[in-house]
């Protein structure tokens, strides 16, 4: 559960209420987008909870997929979760990290703070799976803690509140229809991203059919709270003008409750609970890699293992990845082009309840998605709703996106093509 939670809270929530502030400046429906973001992710988790109950095995994406339906979608799946789903957001986070030390302390670096960052998270991960958990579950208790007190205290302690109803106005209800509110949706789905990262530890799960269902509904649920109360708070205690297409939207909040020091402190202590998320990634991440390298001889250097049985190699591999991404990338379109890439992934994992259901009697399975069908037919509708106004008000972000699909798929037919060869 530490590692949904330290998943999913990162830098989508403490950022991207600067880009939806550009289009859409309405308390309810800015909330109302938070709130069916975590409906989204909750129907996915339970989704994600039979498949992984099923078919117990750690690998996420990569292995259900490619059981489900082929080997090569299975192999683009996984090619995009380790790529994509992990080193991007990776990237991202060490970025916003990196981006609040440096207003608490200018003369750092955000880049140069975020590739040490990915390095230090490497090398800690190298070590043992015992070590690696500890910290993981100490840095996640701290990040609920901060987010929890800081919340209580933005609401008692701001002298000047912003107008604030929950009340809707004329005009919303064609915000929500729109595109903007589409669009804001897959930022938000961002932010939620990582509901699924118990599945890619599963193997390693005492008990995964009896635990993982708690574990992600449990985890996905915890956060969507936070998630609807702190934005709330941001939106109570910050005008929008000073957030509008900003990113350190945490530091904002904090000056205007605590004054100048207590925005710096409050983005220096964020800065820290960042580095949970990040060792959280690139615990789970090379998971995915080292499933795809014990499954396919031409990457087969990408499963080999320490005598702790850590995927040395996988991790190293993805850290090396995020590093280059910290240092080429910008912010906002990698953003966008990773949240889009990574609800098409989940989109297509999710089709897979419905395979599942055909080929094996439901009344065998240990975990049963309640409410059938509700919960993936939910997910599938508003997720491809999202897909499909991003692919038209964002074509270059969408289209890149297919493009790491496309190149997926050439991958797995190179290495077809070299096994035959061997052969």
């Amino acid at each position: 559960m530490a590692i949904v939670i330290a998943n999913m809270i990162g830098t989508g929530v403490f950022t991207s209420l600067g880009f939806q502030l550009v289009d859409i400046q309405s308390v309810p429906v800015l909330l109302l987008l938070w709130f069916i973001g975590g409906i989204i992710a909750l129907c996915g988790a339970l989704c994600y909870a039979e498949l992984g109950a099923a078919l117990p095995r750690s690998g996420g994406e990569y292995h259900y997929v490619g059981t489900l339906f082929h080997p090569s979608l299975g192999f683009v799946s996984g090619w995009i979760s380790s790529t994509i789903g992990f080193a991007a957001p990776t990237a991202l986070v060490a970025m916003t990290f990196g981006i609040y030390l440096q207003t608490a302390l200018p003369d750092i670096s955000p880049k140069w703070a975020g590739v040490l960052l990915v390095i230090f998270a490497s090398l800690a991960h190298v070590w043992n799976r015992q070590a690696s958990g500890r910290v993981q579950v100490v840095f996640t208790t701290l990040k609920v803690l901060v987010i929890l007190v800081f919340t209580v205290l933005a609401v008692t302690l701001v002298e000047s509140p912003e107008p604030f109803s929950f009340r809707p106005a004329p005009g919303d209800g064609s915000l929500i229809l729109g595109s903007a509110f589409a669009i804001s949706l897959i930022y938000v789905n961002y932010a939620y991203t990582g509901w699924n990262a118990a599945t890619y530890i599963a193997g390693e799960m005492a008990a995964p059919a009896k635990h993982l269902p708690v574990v992600l509904a449990a985890g996905t649920f915890i956060v969507m709270m936070l998630y609807v109360a702190l934005n709330a708070v941001f939106l109570y205690v910050s005008p929008m003008s000073d957030m509008v297409g900003k990113v350190e939207i945490g530091f904002i909040a904090a000056t205007a409750v605590f004054g100048q020091a207590g925005g710096e402190l409050m983005s220096i202590l964020l800065a820290v609970l960042l580095v949970s998320t990040v060792s959280a990634m690139m615990l789970a991440g090379p998971r995915v890699l080292k499933a795809i390298g014990d499954d396919y001889p031409v990457l087969r250097v990408l499963g080999r293992v320490n005598r702790h049985d850590v995927p040395v190699i996988a991790v190293l591999a993805q850290g090396g990845l995020a590093v280059a991404l910290i240092l080429t990338g910008t912010f906002e379109s990698v953003l966008v082009f990773t949240g889009f890439t990574l609800s098409l992934n989940t989109l297509v994992t999710v089709l897979g309840v419905f395979v599942l259901r055909r080929r094996q009697d439901p009344s065998t399975f240990s975990f049963r998605i309640p409410a059938w069908p509700w919960p993936p037919l939910i997910f599938l509708a508003l997720t491809g709703w999202a897909l499909v106004y991003t692919l038209i008000e964002r074509p270059i972000e969408g289209l890149l996106g297919l493009g790491i699909v496309l190149t997926g798929l050439l991958l797995w037919k190179l290495g077809q093509h070299n096994s035959k060869q061997k052969v």
